[in-house]
């Protein structure tokens, strides 16, 4: 069960935050959590704790942060920053995005706001939203970011190599107008990267990338749930291939809506579907046994920790004890997964907020597990966000989406991590590691090696 590592938070102060994005720093992640007109934070682990770094324009302390991703826009290498900002519930906002650059500055690095160049002159987003994410629709490495609004049409943004920001939603079929909450990014209905919105109020969509342009098959796919205020949302190993898609709700029945022929089926058990006022889903193998498991984060009761059972058609979801991480009175509003101290064990980062300010929280779980780390890059050195990760083992087969925005208002580090037991369950023995990027490509590695984190480069790039 999770034990509280929160000390290891430095200057941790009460702050109302929303989300959390993780990104590659110099030394290690990042992560940037939005703060909610108190500053944004951006923490990385320095001297044996997290500590915050952010400032000017990082911190940006007069606007109201929710959603947050990261990915390369620019096809530089090197991740950009979005934040979406709203000081309105839905519509229209008096707040406008940041999109963070790194760029050189007389030999150190600074960050400067690609919506505040003279280019993107009156471009700025003032629609009410909620979770950003990242997709990369052609599998180029060239990334865009949605942005799910709230009663105001849906974003789609891409950066031209003159940085001028596009809003391309109308031309690829986003343009939607809903009460949108949560985004997934990823092989959903295709290899490439499909888009699914949880969506409040009215049904949920997920589109299919059809060459670049998408359309809505949610309701032909059985993922519409008409009646459902969706919530937190991620992908999880299903057993037989494809992947399941945890959603969680508020105050109305959470769903896992597994993959079958031509759609999916939710197979929800009641423990799961219990109504609660879910905030982010996460899906993580925390103790490094070989199986994942979901940890949702609840608002005003305690969180919810979830292990899968070996049953007749797939996995079966019990739920099990979170430890301290059940923060009876926390106030969640967002979390995600890093291993921030680079010991192969996941930690888990939880935001407070919107109710009351409450210091951030961090949790792992003590184990002597075995483990294996996958981090894929894209044709130009970036994180390679949507490419799907195969392990083979001699115990079977795990799954993992290099995250490119899950759950709500955020986005977990872009690594595919996996358990593979030895103290606390069976060991799994590695055969062969498979990357398959958006576009298809695909690089195989043989007897990889464990207790290690395996650098692999998209095959154009060598």
């Amino acid at each position: 069960m999770f034990e509280d590592r929160s000390a290891r938070v430095a200057d941790n102060a009460p702050f109302t935050g929303y989300g959390a994005a993780v990104t590659p720093g110099e030394d290690g992640p990042m992560i940037l959590v939005a703060g909610f007109g108190c500053g944004n934070r951006l923490l990385d682990w320095t001297d044996g704790e997290l500590r915050d770094h952010a400032c000017g324009i990082i911190a940006d302390a007069n606007r109201q942060a929710v959603g947050v991703a990261a990915a390369d826009l620019d096809a530089d290498g090197h991740e950009e920053l979005y934040v979406h900002n709203t000081d309105s519930y839905s519509g229209v906002s008096g707040n406008t995005d940041l999109l963070l650059d790194r760029i050189d500055h007389d030999g150190r690095t600074v960050w400067c706001d690609a919506f505040a160049q003279d280019i993107n002159a009156d471009r700025g987003n003032f629609n009410a939203g909620r979770s950003v994410a990242a997709i990369d629709r052609f599998g180029t490495g060239r990334y865009g970011m949605v942005v799910a609004s709230y009663d105001a049409p849906t974003r789609f943004y891409e950066l031209g190599d003159n940085g001028e920001i596009t809003d391309m939603a109308d031309a690829t079929g986003l343009d939607i107008t809903c009460g949108a909450r949560s985004l997934i990014t990823g092989p959903l209905v295709t290899d490439g990267m499909d888009i699914f919105v949880g969506v409040e109020r009215g049904p949920n969509r997920l589109f299919e990338n059809d060459e670049g342009h998408f359309v809505d098959v949610a309701a032909d796919r059985g993922v519409d749930a008409p009646d459902a205020d969706a919530r937190g949302a991620t992908l999880v190993d299903a057993s037989d291939g494809g992947f399941t898609l945890a959603l969680g709700s508020w105050e109305d029945d959470n769903h896992l809506f597994a993959p079958t022929d031509g759609g999916f089926t939710d197979v929800a058990p009641p423990a799961f579907a219990d109504p609660t006022q879910v905030r982010t889903v996460v899906a993580a193998d925390f103790d490094n046994d070989g199986r994942q498991e979901l940890f949702v984060n609840v608002l005003g009761s305690e969180n919810r920790l979830f292990e899968p059972v070996a049953g007749e058609d797939g996995p079966a979801w019990t739920a099990c004890s979170a430890g301290d991480a059940a923060e009876s009175g926390g106030l969640g509003t967002g979390g995600v997964t890093a291993d921030v101290d680079g010991d192969g064990t996941l930690e888990l980062l939880l935001v407070h907020g919107e109710v009351d300010a409450q210091p951030l929280s961090l949790y792992s779980i003590d184990t002597d597990n075995d483990w294996l780390r996958v981090r894929p890059t894209t044709q130009y050195g970036a994180p390679a966000r949507g490419a799907v990760v195969t392990l083979d083992t001699d115990r079977g087969r795990q799954r993992r989406v290099v995250d490119a925005g899950s759950s709500y208002l955020c986005q977990c580090e872009p690594v595919a991590h996996f358990g593979l037991g030895g103290a606390t369950a069976t060991a799994h023995r590695p055969d062969t590691l498979t990357v398959r990027w958006p576009g298809g490509h695909e690089r195989t590695i043989s007897e990889p090696a464990t207790n290690t984190t395996h650098a692999v480069a998209h095959p154009s790039a060598e």
